[in-house]
């Protein structure tokens, strides 16, 4: 799960996917990072993990870090949440395979970032979770 930052939108990812994960008894890896390196080793916004918590997901250990590219080796798939952070992962792949293993989190669609409006990380995070669970039931 990739975003900007890795405090925001992607976090709440990670932590809504590993929760899903371990319910279903899932075998799968999952990590977030982000595409800059301004938070790294921050805890997630205090609003991603409000709005986390409010659905009953704990995020507040996790840790940002900044995507590398040994994550393309790491990963089978690697979601991003908006077509810039598409464009920078898709950037930094050594090749094809590595290229298309990067998709939109949304398929089609963007993940809104909600850090500059506090009333966007509620429904941010419903979002996720929906999505969350559409990918669990596509993938398993």
């Amino acid at each position: 799960m990739v975003c900007l930052g890795n405090i925001c939108r992607s976090p709440l990812a990670e932590g809504i996917m590993r929760h899903l994960i371990a319910e279903n008894n899932l075998d799968w890896e999952v990590a977030s990072a982000g595409t800059g390196n301004w938070h790294i080793g921050k805890a997630p916004d205090h609003r991603s993990t409000s709005a986390a918590k409010s659905l009953g997901y704990d995020i507040s250990s996790q840790r940002a870090q900044q995507f590398s590219t040994s994550m393309f080796d790491q990963y089978d798939l690697i979601l991003v949440m908006d077509k810039n952070n598409l464009r920078d992962v898709q950037s930094l792949a050594k090749n094809e395979l590595e290229r298309k293993k990067v998709k939109l989190f949304l398929d089609n669609d963007e993940v809104t970032d909600p850090y500059w409006d506090n009333a966007l990380f509620a429904p941010v995070c419903e979002q996720i979770e929906e999505r969350c669970r559409a990918i669990i039931k596509q993938l398993s």
